[in-house]
């Protein structure tokens, strides 16, 4: 159902189990619906997106109750006096069910209540809880929100009322959070003063190793202490005294005074007002009083609806509206067969518009074998490649191009995979064009082109893989000669890059070799050098014997080849030309042959099987209609030219050349008497004939015996 060329709504409408695949007896099933619904399948061949009412049937159950849900459509529209209704005005559920108080969706709004009580309610359960989207597209809540709504606020309340029945568990009133939060800030630290107090008692001389050393000062003294925070809260939280007693009004580690300052306002000039130090234990009866307080806090319940003004929630649990709210989702969904009844006018315009055109491409390929005359495109077609001077229609997006390549290949066809861009969309996608007609020997990996999609919107395509195959026999019958001349090119190449590479070599040698003898020249009055090893003499004997050999392959060859001439020439004109047909034939034969083959299977069913459709007959493209498929390009009339390109050669040196070289051919076949037999016997100083072989032998006399007398 995906990357085909109709509303994707009225496929997914098509696919009732919603596993991605369209079934036979899903198509059946809508078809024996459509009978049930409207008066004639006939109009269904219009393909018109703008359905009249009168076709809807009124004399059965189904189709009354979607022609007075088409009308309801049209009346929460604004349309009632319409006779006719139209895709856009069915689709657009957020217009047709705007000024609805239900909709059957089980979803309701502030708009489904007059109450202003029940509005706040349902406000406030869209704030805290969550929402759901109702048809009319407005924020509303469902069953499942006003239960899970009404959990919550009881179980906050009777959570928040424990505090207030027991005043023990929040020792500071309202501001014990705050306490809560202060005490914690800073009571590690704390109980490591009153730890460096112990130690400090237990040897005297201890003190100043957990005080802060001179040499931690000095340490950070060169820095920007605001940069040495870190450093400093590592430091003691007061001076060390042995009575293990925390000064409350004496001067504090500057990085913890911001916290010292909080916890004392807030506990210490509370709970120890006019003390000037507390002990270890004063301070743990300060620990003591937040245990039932942290007890309590960690069993809240209802967090969800926390922030809700707490009077407010009491007063909604209190006095609940839950039942009333459960009732005005019992009434939404009381019109759930209606609000589906105006879903089902929906897929009917679909249906509508789009079943006919469907079946021509599900049940038969009507759309792609008639294209040619109606213009109407198959489902599948996602539009022109236009690649090397050609436009080829049969081009098909691809989903997974590896599953693809395997599957295509058995069709027979030449295909091209191109990646697609549209940069200016954001939109990428993969196509296999399939090429019918043309040569394609300039289609190869990494050719551009442009490929227009239905909606006649432009991407940059470049072919990334290539299924090849035969397009014609006129192809097939070149094709030998094409790469016969190929071979001879990649040799001809092959040999130049050799013999140039060796000259390259021997070049550089040379001069290497020069470079050296100039500079290990030896200085005067050096010893010689020992002479170099002397070069064998030239020997001629053995390239006399090299270039005999060479004679000789080169006279067999030519023996062979005026063989071959002779006995050509000693053909009856007929025999000649059977002889050239008979050359031809054998070269590009097997080739035309096998390109017969292929052409005669070229089949589209593996390339729609590769895209997941599951097609149960032959789809063949012959050479007939494979040339609507694929259009070629004409240059227009007035082209531009290269006005530096080469000069054409003249039509009528080339006429001039042939009659030449049939000439020469016709006089040699004269000069020889293979023209005798019409009638042209050549002149006795143009026979070129062995005349042992052209005269007749001289009559031998004969001796006749006389009878004796």
């Amino acid at each position: 159902t995906t990357g085909l060329e109709i509303d994707p709504e009225t496929l997914k409408m098509l696919d009732t189990d919603g596993d991605g695949h369209i079934k036979v007896n899903e198509v059946t099933a809508a078809i024996e619906w459509l009978k049930k619904v409207l008066k004639s399948l006939q109009p269904l061949t219009a393909k018109s997106a703008v359905m009249p009412l009168s076709d809807i049937r009124d004399d059965t159950d189904e189709g009354k109750k979607l022609l007075n849900s088409a009308r309801q459509i049209l009346s929460n529209l604004k349309l009632a006096d319409k006779n006719e209704i139209t895709i856009g005005e069915t689709s657009d559920s957020v217009k047709i069910f705007a000024d609805t108080k239900y909709n059957g969706d089980g979803v309701i709004t502030e708009a489904s209540t007059d109450s202003d009580d029940l509005k706040k309610i349902i406000a406030t359960i869209i704030a805290n809880i969550g929402k759901a989207t109702d048809r009319s597209g407005a924020d509303g809540v469902t069953k499942e929100l006003i239960e899970e709504f009404y959990t919550e606020a009881a179980d906050f309340t009777t959570w928040k009322n424990l505090s207030v029945n027991d005043t023990n568990l929040i020792p500071y009133g309202d501001s014990t959070t705050a306490t809560r939060d202060a005490y914690y800030a800073i009571k590690d630290k704390v109980a490591d003063y009153f730890i460096r107090c112990k130690l400090a008692a237990m040897d005297a001389d201890a003190t100043s190793a957990l005080e802060i050393s001179k040499e931690s000062l000095a340490k950070i003294s060169e820095k920007n202490l605001t940069d040495a925070i870190a450093d400093i809260e590592a430091y003691p939280l007061a001076r060390i005294n042995a009575k293990a007693e925390l000064p409350l009004n004496e001067p504090v580690n500057p990085a913890w005074e911001g916290k010292f300052k909080a916890l004392k306002s807030l506990i210490l000039d509370v709970d120890f007002a006019g003390k000037q130090t507390i002990t270890e234990s004063e301070w743990n009866t300060i620990g003591a009083k937040f245990g039932a307080y942290d007890k309590w806090l960690a069993d809240k319940k209802g967090v969800k609806v926390e922030g809700v003004d707490f009077a407010y929630l009491t007063d909604v649990v209190a006095n609940s509206k839950k039942d009333e709210l459960l009732a005005l989702v019992e009434k939404d969904n009381a019109e759930k067969d209606n609000a589906e009844s105006i879903q089902e006018v929906n897929k009917l315009v679909h249906y509508y518009r789009d079943m006919f055109g469907f079946l021509r491409n599900y049940v038969t390929f009507t759309d792609f074998y008639y294209q040619y005359k109606t213009g109407d495109k198959a489902i599948f077609q996602a539009g022109t490649l236009y690649i090397d001077q050609r436009s080829c229609d049969l081009c098909i997006r691809v989903a997974d191009m590896g599953k693809h390549t395997a599957s295509a290949a058995q069709s027979a066809m030449f295909i091209a995979y191109c990646d697609c861009e549209n940069k200016k969309l954001g939109k990428k996608l993969q196509i296999a064009a399939v090429v019918t007609d043309g040569d394609v020997d300039n289609i190869t990996v990494g050719k551009n082109g442009v490929f227009y999609d239905r909606d006649g919107n432009d991407y940059e395509a470049t072919v990334t893989k290539i299924i090849e195959n035969p397009i014609s026999i006129r192809q097939a019958f070149w094709s030998p000669y094409k790469k016969f001349a190929k071979f001879i090119e990649e040799q001809v190449e092959k040999f130049a890059a050799s013999k140039d590479a060796e000259i390259t070599s021997k070049g550089t040698a040379a001069i290497s070799e020069k470079t050296t003898e100039i500079t290990t020249k030896p200085a005067e009055g050096a010893p010689a050098a020992p002479p170099a090893e002397a070069k064998q003499p030239f020997d001629i004997a053995k390239y006399c014997g090299i270039f005999a050999a060479i004679g000789m392959a080169l006279g067999l060859i030519g023996a062979a080849i005026v063989s071959v001439v002779t006995g050509f020439l000693g053909l009856p004109w007929w025999g000649m030309i059977l002889a050239v047909l008979a050359i031809v034939l054998l070269i590009s034969g097997p080739s035309m042959l096998l390109a017969y083959l292929k052409l005669r299977r070229r089949n589209l069913a593996p390339v729609l099987n590769a895209n997941g459709w599951a097609v149960n007959a032959h789809a063949f493209v012959n050479i007939t209609f494979g040339a609507t498929l694929t259009k070629l390009a004409k240059f227009p009339f007035v082209k531009g030219r290269d006005p530096l390109a080469d000069k054409k050669y003249p039509w009528w040196k080339k006429v001039l050349w042939v009659v030449l070289i049939v000439g020469i051919i016709g006089f040699a076949l004269y000069c020889n008497g293979k023209l005798e037999r019409f009638g042209l016997k050549p002149i006795p100083a143009l026979d070129f004939r062995d005349k042992s072989q052209t005269e007749a032998p001289a009559a031998v006399p004969t001796q006749t015996e006389t009878p004796a007398e």
